[in-house]
C-alpha cells in the first residue's frame, strides 16, 4: 500500500507553493497531485475530482475568490478526507469560522509551519495497516 497522502494545494503564491512542496514532501510522506491559485480553479478540480485526494491544504486569500469558498467545496467530502487551512490571518475568528465549515485544522504560515508538519505525519501514520500482535 502507497502510503504517500495524495494533497492537493490551493495556494496563489508560487513561491509559497513550491517552498510549502518542497518542505512536505522532504519531511513528511505526502505526493502533491496538483495545486489551484484561484477558488473556482480549485472547486472546479475538487468537483472533477472527489475520490483523487486524501489532503488539501488552503490558503484563504487567493487570486480570485476566498479559500473559504473552497472549504464550502469541501463539506461532502469522504472521511478520509482531510482539509487544512494554511493562512497568515489565522485569527481566532477565522479559526472559529474554519471549525463551522468543518476544516481539521488551521495552521499561521508564519509560525505553525512545525504543526503543519506533525499533522501531515500523523496523517500518513493513522493511515498505515495496523500490525497484529501475535
Amino acid at each position: 500500500m502507497d502510503t504517500r497522502l495524495r494533497t492537493y494545494i490551493v495556494e496563489d503564491n508560487a513561491t509559497i507553493r513550491e517552498n510549502l512542496v518542497g518542505t512536505l514532501e522532504e519531511l513528511t510522506c505526502i505526493e502533491t497531485i496538483g495545486h489551484a491559485e484561484a477558488e473556482s480553479e480549485a472547486r472546479q478540480w475538487l468537483s472533477d475530482h472527489p475520490n483523487d485526494w486524501e489532503l488539501a491544504i488552503v490558503d484563504l486569500f487567493l487570486k480570485q475568490g476566498s479559500g473559504l469558498g473552497v472549504l464550502q467545496a469541501c463539506a461532502t467530502r469522504q472521511p478520509h478526507q482531510k482539509v487544512v487551512v494554511l493562512s497568515n490571518y489565522a485569527t481566532t475568528e477565522i479559526r472559529k469560522r474554519c471549525a463551522e465549515l468543518g476544516v481539521d485544522a488551521v495552521f499561521d504560515k508564519s509560525n505553525e509551519i512545525d504543526a503543519l508538519i506533525d499533522f501531515c505525519i500523523a496523517q500518513t501514520s493513522a493511515r498505515r495497516p495496523k500490525s497484529s500482535a501475535r
